[in-house]
């Protein structure tokens, strides 16, 4: 079993992983999505979300993009990332089931007004 978090604006990926307004929680069985969950974000601060999920048994994130400390804290746990997605967030889920979704490495720097260009 999989269990995949998207970070999630409204029905689509988030370009921002910690900023979203919630995550949309995927399990997958024998390849094919099982169950869908959403759950709110419950909060940004520095280091919490990776424990988080993982402790929901998350074992992989789409996001649009992600800071480069997020992703070390994700790796520490085995919690794959993948980031640069964008679009609808089931065709996200089913373009990373389907082995056409692969990660661009986007990341954020934080130095910028807003989080715009979080895509990488």
């Amino acid at each position: 079993m999989v269990k995949i978090a998207v970070a999630t604006e409204g029905k689509m990926v988030a370009e921002h992983f910690g900023h979203c307004s919630q995550y949309s929680l995927f399990t997958v069985e024998d390849g094919k999505i099982s169950s869908k969950e959403v759950i709110a974000n419950p909060g940004h601060q520095p280091g919490f979300l990776p424990g988080y999920l993982a402790n929901l048994g998350v074992n992989c994130v789409i996001v649009g993009g992600i800071g480069a400390r997020a992703v070390e804290l994700f790796g520490e746990r085995g919690i794959e990332v993948i980031s640069g997605a964008s679009g609808p967030v089931e065709a996200a889920v089913n373009a990373y089931l389907s082995g056409n979704l692969k990660s661009t490495g986007s990341t954020c720097s934080h130095d910028h007004q807003g989080h715009e260009g979080c895509r990488g």
